[in-house]
This record gives C-alpha cells, structure tokens and sequence, in this order.
C-alpha cells in the first residue's frame, strides 16, 4: 500500500479521535468544576478546527502545519498523563496526538514532490 495513503489514514484517525475524545471527555465524562466548559472546548477545540479543511483534501502543507500543531496536544496529553485523576484521558490524548504526528509526518515525507532547481541526493 502507499505511504502517501497511510499517512493520510493516521492522520485523519488521530485527528478525528482527539477532537472528539476532547469533546466527548470535555462535555460528557469529566467536565470542569473550575472553568466553564465553552471555554475549555474553545480553547482545546479551536486550534484543530483550523487545519480541518486542508486535512479533508490531502494538502502537504497542511500536513506540514498540523504536526507542529500536534505537539501542542502531545505537552498537554503529557502533563495530564503526569495527575494521577486524569491520567486515562491524558495517556487516550497523548496516544491520538502522536497518531496525528506520525501521520502527519508519513503522509508529507510520502507526497511531497521534489523542488526543481534544488538539487536532490545523487544529482
């Protein structure tokens, strides 16, 4: 099977996966005691939403922007992983966000083209 593919495949997955593990999580299981919950799903939602359209039609760049993106949720999912009582949602987000990482970098190491002008490795 394609790289190109499977990369895709990953990054739709943990994309998909964290957004709705954060709504899910966020609004049904556990939610805030201290904040309210529009603004903890606006602040943890709102940057995913971004790159969704670009992720949908398989841009490179987007790609690209969406693994720095990625490690955002990888901070967070380790820092909740680190508390003993959001330990399971912080293991679940640090699991779909290096998902989304790895994806990510497969799907643009696998479908970028190369650069004219710029000499590749052998030329």
């Amino acid at each position: 099977m394609n790289p190109a593919v499977i990369g895709r495949w990953l990054t739709l997955g943990g994309y998909f996966g964290l957004f709705f593990l954060i709504l899910i999580w966020t609004s049904l299981i556990d939610p805030p005691q201290h904040l309210p919950r529009s603004l903890v799903l606006l602040i943890l939602l709102l940057p995913l939403l971004a790159p969704l359209r670009g992720l949908l039609h398989g841009r490179v760049r987007t790609h690209a922007w969406t693994s720095l993106l990625s490690l955002f949720y990888v901070a967070v999912g380790i820092t909740l992983a680190a508390a003993e009582a959001d330990r399971l949602y912080g293991l679940a987000m640090l699991s779909f966000a290096l998902l989304l990482f790895g994806g990510c970098l497969l799907y643009v190491r696998a479908a970028r083209r190369p650069v004219r002008g710029i000499p590749t490795r052998g030329s």
